[in-house]
């Protein structure tokens, strides 16, 4: 039984449909459910609604009902998505953060993703963790554990000043200029 829901849109509503439409930062979804409403109040059919925004006809069918059965904001707003649920604890990403920010096992210069993965297995519940989850909890607090920027200074010894001061001379002007060859004053006057 197909069911057809009619849309008839107040003066408040469909001023506030128009101003949405008008200007500010919206998702691309609000706008194209504000569209469809606005192109329902209309009485325009369903199938030139779709083909006119550019979406599905099951897109035009649930923004029209979700209007009909709750509101506007109801129509405008996102249904929850299905989807997985996170699998680690804010205790346990908080783990993951102490661990990516602590020394690397004995062997290992640095943390990588497949090591953090495999130490949250070994310090929690878990049977298995992919690196994309660690890779994903970590980018959220934007820390790169693999990334270690720092200079090497070797032991300073006679030969190690040695050689930088002969990066400083390349550098350096082995002579001073003088002040007063370059100024105004000393320009070349015409003959």
């Amino acid at each position: 039984m197909n069911i057809r829901y009619r849309v008839d849109l107040s003066a408040a509503e469909r001023h506030e449909l128009t101003t949405l439409l008008s200007g500010g930062k919206h998702s691309a979804r609000k706008l194209k459910r504000a569209q469809i409403l606005l192109a329902a109040d209309l009485c325009v059919p369903d199938d030139e609604i779709a083909e006119t925004v550019g979406v599905g006809g099951s897109t035009v069918y649930r923004t029209k009902r979700r209007f009909v059965e709750a509101n506007l904001e109801g129509a405008l707003s996102e249904e929850p998505r299905p989807g997985v649920e996170r699998k680690l604890t804010g205790k346990e990403e908080a783990l993951l953060v102490a661990t990516a920010c602590s020394k690397p096992p004995p062997g290992r210069a640095r943390w990588t993703l497949e090591l953090l993965a495999g130490e949250l297995v070994r310090l929690t519940d878990h049977e298995s963790l992919s690196r994309e989850t660690v890779r994903r909890r970590l980018a959220e607090k934007a820390l790169k554990p693999w990334r270690k920027d720092m200079w090497c200074i070797p032991k300073v010894d006679a030969e190690y000043v040695a050689r930088m001061e002969d990066v400083l001379d390349l550098y350096m002007p082995k002579r001073p200029i003088p002040s007063g060859r370059w100024s105004a004053s000393t320009k070349a006057q015409p003959n």
